[in-house]
């Protein structure tokens, strides 16, 4: 037996309970690893509270968890990798908030890549991958990204850095020394956002990349002229200014991990971990996350 964390009722972060649970077995392609980090997403707190009940379904009791790295210790036919190998990846439809976990398509973990930021990679940075795929960023294009200090956003400006973008960051005060040192321009949100980017990006914005859902839609189509050059992965108006709202559904090239960890291991990519908790206090984590208190990623340590 080995324990998980899991749910059987929606509800606050107090129905998250260590439970003892069979480490679960890998099927074709897959492995199982003793986990040694996973990441704490937004998504997990809509799927516990209810939220996500129509489009994704409970089948109680549930395991969340889309992220986490570890050693692996089982494999499937097929599978990509070792047992011994450390490796980071999704997992196969939840279940990193575990002592063991299954992960379709591990990548490699680089050397000197800590757990903790293996794990948070994964869904952040394929969300961001992503995105910056549909907009087709270009060396000497300017990209504007909303929120460019959340989790998503720091990514975004990194990978986009790397292309030979220059990218222009909407952050708050707190957060300008972080997303300058990124190699963006950082610029104050709030009233009069649009003007400041403006006087930051005199030679005009190409493509918006909105993390942040603060309702930035209508004068981001008015900086670069064309709802096609503006992506949101947070703001449910997009269909009313003819933008695209990019989701799950969202094809994931394959590639994308692999990048993300080899950026990651020669140290062009890293992710703000806010804090690292023992697998047992999952619903403190939820808690703190839901009350906004983290700056960066909330990490699960079994």
């Amino acid at each position: 037996m080995s324990t998980a964390i899991t749910f059987s009722e929606y509800g606050a972060p107090e129905v998250l309970r260590p439970t003892e649970v069979d480490p679960p077995e890998p099927g074709p392609g897959q492995v199982r690893i003793r986990v040694r980090a996973a990441s704490v997403n937004p998504f997990d707190m809509k799927v516990r509270s209810g939220l996500m009940a129509k489009a994704v379904p409970a089948h109680f009791p549930v395991t969340l968890g889309l992220d986490a790295a570890g050693v692996v210790d089982a494999v499937g036919e097929g599978a990509g990798a070792a047992v011994g190998d450390e490796v980071l990846g999704s997992t196969a439809g939840g279940g990193g908030y575990a002592e063991y976990a299954l992960l379709d398509r591990p990548v490699a973990k680089p050397e000197g890549v800590s757990w903790e930021v293996a794990a948070s990679l994964v869904t952040v940075g394929r969300t961001a991958f992503r995105v910056l795929r549909l907009l087709d960023v270009q060396p000497g294009q300017t990209l504007l990204v909303h929120g460019a200090a959340g989790s998503v956003g720091v990514i975004a400006v990194q990978l986009a850095v790397a292309r030979g973008a220059s990218v222009v960051g909407t952050v708050g005060e707190q957060d300008i020394e972080l997303v300058s040192s990124l190699g963006a321009t950082a610029v104050r949100y709030g009233d009069g956002w649009a003007e400041r980017v403006r006087a930051a990006a005199p030679q005009g914005v190409d493509l918006v990349f909105d993390t942040s859902g603060a309702g930035v839609l209508a004068d981001s189509v008015a900086l670069t002229g064309d709802p096609a050059r503006v992506v949101t992965i947070a703001d449910m108006a997009a269909a009313q200014h003819g933008v695209r709202f990019s989701g799950a559904a969202d094809d994931i090239p394959g590639e994308a991990l692999p990048e993300l960890a080899e950026l990651a291991g020669a140290g062009k990519l890293t992710v703000p971990v806010w804090r690292t908790y023992p697998l047992a206090e999952a619903a403190r984590a939820h808690a703190d996350l839901e009350a906004r208190r983290n700056r960066g990623k909330a990490v699960l340590m079994p």
